[in-house]
Parts: C-alpha cells; sequence; structure tokens
C-alpha cells in the first residue's frame, strides 16, 4: 500500500525501511509537516504516517478525505493534533503507537533534573574553556527531596521508580491512579494542590487533554514551593509559558526543563541556526541560565524508535489486510 510520510527524519526513514521490509509497502517520505496547505502531497496515497507536530485538523482531513486517505498513522502515543471525531465522520481510520520503550522518556526526564541540579551543561562548556572555578556549580542531594509524578502510567511509574531508587519522597496525581505506584516505599497519591505545594521536583507525565491545557499556569505556580524544580517531557501546552516565566523571574521556579513547548510546530524538528527565530516568548526562555531546553527528544533511543516502526508497519499491514487495528482511537462518546 502507498503510504505517505509526513515529518520525515533521517532516522524515520532508516527504521520504518527496516519495518518495512517484509510488509513491502511503498513509503514515499516527506520532510515538511502535514498541514492544510501540504495536504495535497498526499493525492493518491491510501494512508498517511504522521508525528506529533502535524497539523490532522478537520480541514486538513477533508482534504485527504477527498484524495482517497482512509488512515492515518501516528508513529506516537499521543494524538491531541488530529481531530479524531472528525476523522470518523470523513471515515478515515486512526492508529497510534500506544506503547514503545517508556524508559525512553522516563530516563531522559532523570537526565534533566541532573543536569539542572548538578548543572553538567556548564561544567563542560567551563572546563572545554579552561576555566576550572566551581562557583555557581552548587546543587542539593536528591535523596530525600519530595518529588510530584503528574501521571502515573508506564512512563510516570518508571520515572517514579528511578526517583525512588535515588530515595526520594514520591507524590503521585493520576485521575486513574496506578496501583503499583503505592507499593514502593514512601510513595502516595496526594490532591494535585497537595502534591504542588509540598514538592522539591514536578515533573510530568501526562497526555495533554482539554482539560489539563496549561495545568501549570499563574495561580498553580504560586502554589508551588519557592525555587521549585519543573520537569516537561510531555506536551508543550501543559505549561503556560509566559506563567512560567515570570515564575522564573520571581524565583518561585528555580529551574525549568523542558522537552516540549507550547509553540513548538514551528521550531522544533528542523534546522534553524541560520535564521532569526521570531517566537519572542522562546528566545526570552532560552536567556535563563537555569532552563534547559531540548527539541522533543526524549522519545529517540533506538529501543524506541525501532518499536515505534514495527509497531506502525504493523497497523498499516492490518489496515490493508483488513484486520482489527489493535490501535485504533475512536472519537470520544457524546456526553464524555
Amino acid at each position: 500500500m502507498k503510504v505517505a510520510v509526513f515529518s520525515a527524519e533521517a532516522y524515520d526513514r532508516q527504521f520504518l525501511n527496516a519495518a518495512n521490509a517484509n510488509a513491502d509497502h511503498e513509503l514515499v517520505y516527506f520532510e515538511t509537516l502535514l498541514e492544510p496547505k501540504t495536504a495535497s502531497l498526499a493525492h493518491g496515497f491510501p494512508a498517511v504516517c504522521v508525528f506529533v507536530n502535524d497539523n490532522l485538523d478537520p480541514e486538513t482531513l477533508k482534504i485527504l478525505a477527498d484524495q482517497g486517505t482512509k488512515l492515518v498513522a501516528l508513529r506516537c502515543t499521543g494524538f491531541n493534533n488530529v481531530d479524531v471525531t472528525a476523522a470518523a465522520q470523513l471515515g478515515i481510520k486512526v492508529v497510534r503507537v500506544s506503547v514503545y520503550s517508556p524508559y525512553s522518556v522516563a530516563e531522559f526526564a532523570i537526565g534533566m533534573i541532573l543536569v539542572l541540579n548538578r548543572k553538567f551543561h556548564k561544567a563542560y562548556n567551563r572546563v572545554r574553556d579552561d576555566n576550572f572555578s566551581l562557583n555557581g556549580l552548587m546543587g542539593f542531594d536528591l535523596h530525600g527531596c519530595t518529588v510530584g509524578v503528574i501521571g502515573t502510567g508506564k512512563i510516570g511509574l518508571i520515572f517514579a521508580e528511578i526517583m525512588h531508587g535515588f530515595g526520594c519522597h514520591l507524590l503521585g496525581y493520576d485521575l486513574y491512579p496506578n496501583p503499583h505506584f503505592e507499593t514502593m516505599a514512601n510513595a502516595h497519591y496526594v490532591d494535585l494542590s497537595d502534591l504542588f505545594t509540598n514538592s522539591d521536583i514536578i515533573s510530568l507525565h501526562c497526555p495533554l487533554t482539554p482539560e489539563n491545557h496549561y495545568l501549570i499556569n499563574t495561580e498553580t505556580i504560586a502554589q508551588m514551593k519557592p525555587g521549585v524544580m519543573l520537569i516537561n517531557t510531555s506536551r508543550g501546552k501543559l505549561i503556560d509559558t509566559k506563567a512560567a516565566i515570570e515564575g522564573i523571574k520571581s524565583r518561585q521556579i528555580g529551574s525549568l526543563g523542558i522537552d516540549v513547548y507550547e509553540e513548538e510546530d514551528n521550531l522544533f524538528f528542523r534546522d534553524l541556526s541560520d535564521t532569526i527565530i521570531q517566537d519572542d516568548t522562546f528566545q526570552l526562555l532560552q536567556s535563563f541560565p537555569n532552563v534547559v531546553i531540548t527539541a522533543h527528544q526524549a522519545f529517540l533511543t533506538r529501543n524506541a524508535i525501532s518499536q515505534i516502526a514495527s509497531t506502525t508497519i504493523e497497523s498499516i499491514t492490518d489496515f490493508q489486510q483488513g484486520n482489527a487495528l489493535k490501535n485504533e482511537i475512536h472519537p470520544p462518546e457524546k456526553g464524555k
């Protein structure tokens, strides 16, 4: 089956081609984002394969449907960029990668904590400049800290287990509590306000929904411990960036590590080193010495990408053969 692969990077080609070796689909790669103005590229393709920043709004989906597309295959877990209801109305099936290596993201979040706390990035650059001063590099022991984990699914639970290994106290919050979370010593669920008030470090591991858009905002930041460390490896729009900037300025937020950004669609997954970035909010965020930003790379391990590719190709094959789609996303029921 012909598949138009959008937002395609070199590693996408490598791992999707390997996974497709026996399936023999015709994969055509496009580096551009899928959005209304580029949807015509998928003309004649029964399936499109997309990533987190591709825009599958009703307009894009209508163009795809009119051109004969019947399947949208997300090579990611989150699907907030897809209007699933509109897709269903247009007769387009939507599948995702519901599970891939959760260790990749959990371990990356730990790495961000260590970098922010022990300032590895600053120390590395100093030594390269033959500056061996330790001034300004002091951190704190993670042992004994209280860590708030918002979202205790597969990734959040692994993150919590690693932090438990450091000797941290764990506070969890999840609309659907994970029974494994409280089996760890010094780990228990609390209300969100209690988590904000008592955590030294807060890490976000939840999907983006209409209900938790800007979960981190001016009001919730005010509830946090002064000097809190905030980590986000989930979705950019969980954090109101302008509120976070004010929190950094007031020192309510002591350090911020983000692998996602609410307006990342126009920035991430491309080389903009020779351009002038027009996003003033992002530029201001970059200027703070206690902020570390990476470009949505937490998932990027061989293990995770291999699993994402194999699951994606398997879903495309199941669709082609008329099999049940194990990873299909259904529109929400009315009233829910």
